[in-house]
């Protein structure tokens, strides 16, 4: 019996601040799956009423004061939480969990990186690397299982994933090395990018705006700095993939936007 699955990834940028949103998102596309990344609240604060009330009664949480964070809202059951240090510091940015059907969802928030693309002159962008690195190291092992990367990975790799390649190569989240160790994690477990599989390039794709820009469709500066990444076991199972572009002019956005995979498993 083949089963549909959607799951959703939005780095919703302080949950609470944003709760509103989150259930309008909630309430209009019924998503199966829910994971955040920077939720910026505790996991005794976290606002879990507001979720169970529309069903999302299974619910694992990482969660960091005032930083970082992730969560998985689901309606159907989550097995086996893990929460890993690719950090190395202890910050909430991973949390992982297995479902009925054995199917491994990952949800991961990259560091940003700062704003100097020198690990030396800026050590957050060392860190973000390293970060990359052992996410890679890895996925090495995961071997043949279903498994589904999702979160804000916080780098564009391709030139049609920013608003310009060429004024983009030396800023933080599209530069060489940022791509070449993102093709590294890529390559360790065969993933497929499930955004460029059913959006292929050079197609306009991108999942965050920034705040600076008062109108931020003027100019459409965008980039595609959230993913979702499919094990090649799971790949085969994808069926449709879906921005949801009209979030970011709603009361009180993100600046980035939820994404959406269905699956038949």
């Amino acid at each position: 019996m083949t089963e549909r699955l959607s799951i959703v990834s939005w780095n919703i940028n302080s949950v609470r601040f944003r709760i509103e949103i989150v259930e309008r998102f909630l309430r209009e596309e019924q998503p199966d799956i829910l994971c955040l990344q920077e939720t910026k609240v505790i996991d005794g604060s976290f606002p879990r009423a507001a979720f169970e009330a529309l069903g999302y009664t299974h619910i694992v949480l990482h969660g960091q004061r005032m930083h970082h964070g992730v969560a998985i809202l689901s309606k159907v059951p989550l097995y086996e939480d893990d929460r890993l240090d690719w950090q190395a510091n202890g910050e909430a940015r991973h949390v992982g969990v297995r479902l009925e059907n054995g199917l491994r969802l990952e949800n991961v928030y990259v560091p940003a990186g700062g704003d100097i693309p020198d690990r030396d002159e800026n050590p957050k962008f060392g860190q973000k690397l390293d970060f990359l690195d052992r996410m890679t190291e890895w996925s090495k092992d995961l071997g043949d299982e279903k498994v589904l990367l999702v979160g804000d990975f916080n780098v564009a790799p391709l030139e049609s994933d920013v608003w310009s390649h060429k004024q983009l190569l030396k800023v933080v989240s599209h530069t060489p090395i940022e791509v070449e160790t993102l093709d590294r994690l890529k390559a360790a477990n065969d993933w497929v990018d499930l955004g460029r599989h059913f959006v292929p390039a050079p197609e306009r794709l991108y999942t965050w705006w920034s705040y600076r820009a008062k109108d931020w469709t003027v100019g459409d500066r965008g980039r595609r700095l959230d993913h979702m990444w499919a094990s090649p076991a799971l790949a085969p199972h994808a069926r449709s993939h879906k921005v949801f572009e009209a979030c970011r002019s709603w009361l009180k956005p993100s600046d980035h936007i939820p994404i959406l995979t269905e699956f038949a498993l």
